[in-house]
């Protein structure tokens, strides 16, 4: 079998990693459009960056309205900041809200109609250069052709893809993550364990992106309670950085499953951060998945240094999905009663999240088939 292996143009990753951008921007354009949130501009980090235009010379454009996940309307409105004030290229600074929402920006900066017209398809168009400068060890937008976007006036999440929304430049320093708080780093570390776990036991994982997806496992599962224990650990940090960072490498050629598919249509409908509802579902979602390949859940058994030489396959794969469901209580993962969502209105969407969970795809890369009744049974579960 072939395959393809995507990847950014260039990672500057380390310790300290901002202060190689000069160089990498210099001549992309005389103005920069800088795609944040407004908790990036208040504790200095947006001007970290703009302090490296300015000594570049170039001047920029900051649209930091990005406090949530983007929305068709937040796309919208960015666009028309860059165009207005003729920026010739986007600097992505946060999380993977950020950074999505700059990969739709440029898209729609070049593109006609809306945003919402463009899910499913496959986007080639070129954008304008994009940095992605991430402040969070979490979603890998960084290195990924993936965007989604909420479809305000149907509640649905949008998955738009392509190479062509891959950043040109990551640029992954730890030194951004140190201010991430407690819950925040464990909703963002478990999105990439997440994004790991599901690129190694996807039907389209393939051996490179294995390679990355197992390193990733075992850097988050070895320092993410190292990080909520001690937010200022950066040696930590950098392993978070580095493991969210071959996550998202590792599922940009793989593929993300169930966990996914099912995690889009609660943050749609009931607004539960992307992490936090990927923590939710992960024990539940692994426990029905590892019929589909035992093999391949033993193995991360193995790489994380769980598995006994007396135990079998079954029993090691059995024995990965207690050490998570125990690894996210540890967390302090919230459950959905603890989110204050009603359960009445909950089971009223059951249909309604089934089939958009299905409709996604991501659930048809499981290496076990999942049906709609399934899907449904999983989310009553989250309820005992």
């Amino acid at each position: 079998m072939n395959n393809i292996f995507l990847m950014p143009s260039k990672i500057l990753s380390g310790i300290g990693a901002i202060n190689q951008l000069e160089p990498h921007v210099r001549n992309k354009g005389d103005k920069a459009l800088i795609v944040s949130d407004n908790i990036m501009t208040k504790i200095g980090n947006v001007e970290r960056v703009s302090n490296i235009l300015d000594k570049c010379g170039i001047s920029y454009e900051v649209y930091d309205e990005v406090n949530s996940e983007p929305t068709d309307v937040v796309v919208e409105k960015g666009v028309a900041v860059f165009q207005q004030t003729n920026c010739k290229f986007i600097i992505a600074l946060g999380g993977g809200s950020p950074i999505d929402a700059a990969k739709a920006i440029g898209f729609m900066s070049v593109s006609s109609g809306k945003i919402n017209d463009y899910m499913g398809e496959v986007i080639n168009t070129e954008i304008p250069y994009l940095v992605a400068i991430p402040t969070t060890a979490g979603t890998g937008s960084e290195v990924t052709q993936f965007t989604i976007i909420t479809d305000t006036e149907n509640n649905v999440k949008m998955l738009l893809k392509g190479p062509a929304l891959m950043p040109k430049l990551a640029v992954v320093d730890p030194e951004f993550t140190v201010t991430t708080p407690p819950a925040v780093t464990v909703a963002t570390g478990i999105d990439a364990l997440t994004h790991a776990i599901e690129a190694y036991t996807s039907k389209r994982a393939q051996p490179l992106s294995d390679v990355f997806a197992l390193s990733a496992i075992k850097r988050i599962y070895d320092n993410l309670n190292v990080v909520f224990k001690n937010g200022q650990n950066m040696q930590a940090r950098y392993e978070m950085s580095l493991g969210a960072l071959e996550a998202g490498i590792a599922f940009n050629n793989s593929s993300v499953t169930i966990v996914h598919g099912m995690s889009r249509p609660i943050g749609a409908i009931f607004h539960v951060p992307h992490g936090v509802s990927n923590a939710i579902l992960l024990a539940k979602c692994l426990e029905y998945a590892i019929a589909g390949h035992v093999t391949r859940f033993a193995e991360i058994a193995k790489t994380i240094g769980i598995y006994k030489e007396t135990m079998s396959e079954l029993e090691a794969a059995q024995k990965l999905v207690s050490v998570i469901e125990q690894f996210c209580k540890t967390l302090q993962v919230p459950t959905l009663e603890e989110l204050k969502i009603n359960r009445d209105e909950f089971y009223r969407n059951l249909d309604k999240m089934a089939e958009d969970a299905l409709e996604s795809g991501s659930p048809a890369n499981a290496l076990r088939n999942f049906n709609k009744d399934e899907i449904i049974e999983i989310y009553i579960k989250l309820w005992e």
